[in-house]
Parts: C-alpha cells; structure tokens; sequence
C-alpha cells in the first residue's frame, strides 16, 4: 500500500513508519518540522516538508491508498496558554487533511487521538463508552477532530479507525541500526524525564504522595511505542469503507510514579535522587484506559513491559549523549 504518514518525523509517527516500512509498504511522511527532526523519517521513506494545509492535496495527489494521521500539537500547558493555536492546526490541519483525501478519493485513516479527550474520569479503567469531558484545549481539539472523522466516515465513506491512549514510552531500533525515540522540546513525560535525571545527575520532583494509591502516587497507563505502532498496523488492516471505529489502547493496570522510578535505578544503575512535592490540582489518582475491544476486534495487547520501555528509552538517551 501507498501510505501517507502526517507527522512521520515525530516520536511515534517515526516508529510507525519505520515498522509500516518493514511490512513493505510504500511510504511518504508529511511533517512541518515544527516538533519532529529530520534525521527520524525513517530509511526507505520518501519525505515533504510542510503543514495539512498547504501540502496535503499535492502529496495525497501523488497517489495514496490510506493516512496514517499523528500531526498535532500536543502539550496540554500549552494549549491552555494558547488555545487559538490548537484549534488551528489540531482540528484545521485535520480538516484540510480530510477535505483533501475526500477530492481525491483517499479511502483509509488511522487517527492518533489521545485518552485526554475523557478528561478526569469516573472510573478505572477507562471504556470507550465512558463519557468524553476534556479539560484543556488539548483534549477539546482532539476530541473535535475525532466527531470530524466519525462524520466524514458517514457522509463519504471512510474507513476509519480512531485510537485513543495515555502515555507511550521506549524506543525502537529501526532496521538500519538507528534507534528512534521521545525527545521532546519541552520534554513532560516521566520515563525520559527520569532518565534524563540519571543521566545527568539532578533530582526528579514527584508531585504528591498521598494519592489512595497502593504507594501514595499517582497511576498512569503506560505502552511501549513498538506495541503501540503495531497497534496502528492492526487498526490499518480493519478500516472498512464508510465504518468508523474507536478503540482505546492501554496495558490493563498501570504504573505508579514510584514503580517507574524504581525500573528507571534498576535499568540504569543509578540512585537517582526524588524531591516530593505537593499534589498538581487536576490530577487523578489513577488513568488507566481498558483495551478490552481492541484485544476483542484485532486481537491487540501490550506485550512489552515497564522494564523493556525504561531499557529502551534509557539506550536512546545515552547513545543522544554520545553525540
């Protein structure tokens, strides 16, 4: 198949496309650069630099069998600080990118959405059934994106699959031997965050230890970026034409901030420093998102475990020192 890949040069859109590569499919990654790097899109995949709106008629018109969407802004700080921004290019750049594969009859997309569109949810694990309460305009931007495809589906046909998930982590050695993975600029997830700290000797702050949690900290969901690309390929496999389909993606029980600390000194054999500090306002004790229909549909799991994902991430961190 001839494959779009909008944000290819990103974390995980990087992986996807390394692993769609591998499958012997045909692809093409669209990225502004904006968050990606050029020296992600993987070998073997052809590249244009530019944003949905602009550039994704003329690439789709080259010839393409289906989207692969990741191309978002993605800080939830920031969107709250600058929220016209992500409207614009969250749900604009999605729109664009639609309108496009509908003139030129593009039938197949995979939409990486996030389970922020829940917001703090009633219950854990999370359905796709539960209700849709985003917080910040983050989530509001992804969840608009995500009505957007159910109705294009309807009205023209798509075949499309939405995937919502939590936090990914790890990294994955791509077939020539390069390693992709999360850098991030500002970085805001734990995992690389907590090796960064190992690497470089400073203290990680942990916000709260007093949650009703079996240790006092928070529960986050977290999947290894290799399950989570493979995910994507399971889900391009199932679009059927005018069907759309929601499926969250999680590991079925999460991790505690303190667990992951504990795999991140035991992967780097570091005694990496912890200052606890209050409680964040707005944040759950436990998210974690059920992927019983995914497993059910397209027989999906997460297969790789906290330690794989700390080990992954930390070779990714110390071979980007090495440069």
């Amino acid at each position: 198949m001839r494959i779009l890949v909008t944000g290819g040069a990103g974390y995980i859109g990087s992986v996807v496309a390394a692993q769609l590569i591998a499958a012997g499919h045909e692809v093409t990654v669209l990225d502004d650069l904006s968050t990606g790097h050029t020296d992600a899109v993987p070998a073997g995949a052809g590249f244009v630099k530019g944003t949905l709106r602009d550039c994704a008629a003329e690439v789709l018109s080259d010839g393409a069998d289906a989207v692969l969407h990741f191309a978002a802004k993605s800080l939830v700080g920031e969107s709250v600080a600058e929220p016209a921004r992500y409207w614009a290019n969250n749900l604009g750049g999605s729109l664009a990118l639609f309108e496009a594969m509908r003139e030129l009859r593009v039938p197949a997309i995979v939409f990486s959405s996030t389970a922020a569109v829940y917001g703090e949810p009633e219950r854990a694990p999370v359905a796709e059934t539960d209700p849709t309460r985003p917080t910040s305009p983050y989530g509001a931007s992804k969840l608009a994106v995500d009505v957007a495809l159910t109705e294009f589906a309807r009205l023209y046909g798509f075949g499309a699959v939405i995937l919502r998930y939590f936090n990914v982590a790890g990294a994955q050695q791509a077939a020539d031997g390069t390693w992709l993975g999360e850098r991030h600029n500002p970085e805001t997830h734990l995992i690389p965050n907590v090796l960064a700290a190992a690497a470089t000797g400073r203290r990680v702050q942990v916000f709260g230890d007093d949650y009703p949690t079996p240790d006092g900290t928070c529960i986050r969901d977290y999947i290894h970026v290799t399950d989570l690309a493979d995910a994507h390929l399971r889900a391009l496999g199932a679009c059927q034409p005018g069907r759309h389909r929601i499926y969250n993606l999680g590991n079925g029980a999460g991790f505690s901030v303190w667990e992951v600390i504990e795999v991140c000194r035991e992967v780097t054999g570091i005694d990496i420093g912890v200052d606890v500090a209050a409680r964040r306002a707005g944040d759950p004790a436990v998210l974690v998102a059920s992927s019983a229909r995914i497993q059910a549909d397209l027989d999906w799991r997460a297969r790789r475990d906290l330690r794989a994902m700390a080990a992954n991430a930390w070779r990714f961190t110390q071979l980007r020192g090495s440069r």
